[in-house]
């Protein structure tokens, strides 16, 4: 899949991999992160 000038929306999970790593990865293939979110799902 390429990410590279698409628009991205980030849900991340608190014990698996946060938003902000996975923006992280988005950011260097050259996607825009537009919103990102880490919750708890008990």
């Amino acid at each position: 899949m390429k990410i590279q000038g698409k628009k991205i929306i980030i849900v991340g999970e608190r014990d698996g991999v946060p938003a902000p790593s996975i923006a992280a990865c988005v950011a260097t293939a050259g996607g825009e992160t537009i919103f990102m979110d880490t919750q708890c799902f008990v």
